[in-house]
């Protein structure tokens, strides 16, 4: 009875220190907070995009369509207008090969799955930290 004891205390303690490092650890060397964005914001229309909706498998569910808007700095509006082209581009050669079927027809699109399609194609055709978020305003099976 005496070891189980004994065995017993060691462990809390154990856990007990061990806690008590990992918080103090993570509180000196966390991440630091996100930086807030500095400057005025714009919204860039993209206007619609069709995507294909795949299953997990890649079998094709269907066709949706989604209203974009592009939130970025206000002086880089211009920039992001004019390369507009690219990022549609950029979008439509990722969607076709990421599963955005949800819901048990797959006829609903995931569109957190979505956001992240398009923020991976701003950064590689707009460049890194030009767009802030991707606002998506409507999205229409088709």
């Amino acid at each position: 009875m005496r070891k189980f004891l004994l065995l017993l205390s060691v462990s809390i303690i154990g856990l007990g220190v061990g806690g008590g490092a990992a918080w103090g650890t993570s509180m000196l060397l966390g991440p630091p907070a996100p930086a807030e964005p500095s400057g005025e914001a714009a919204f860039v229309p993209a206007g619609k995009v069709l995507a294909p909706l795949v299953f997990a498998d890649g079998r094709l569910s269907g066709y949706v369509s989604f209203n974009l808007e592009l939130e970025v700095e206000a002086d880089s509006a211009e920039m992001v207008q004019t390369r507009l082209p690219l990022l549609l581009n950029a979008i439509n050669m990722r969607t076709y090969k990421t599963p955005m079927a949800a819901g048990p027809d797959g006829m609903l699109a995931d569109l957190g799955v979505f956001r992240k399609v398009v923020m991976d194609a701003a950064e590689e055709s707009l460049g890194k930290g030009v767009i802030r978020r991707a606002a998506i305003t409507q999205a229409t099976p088709v």
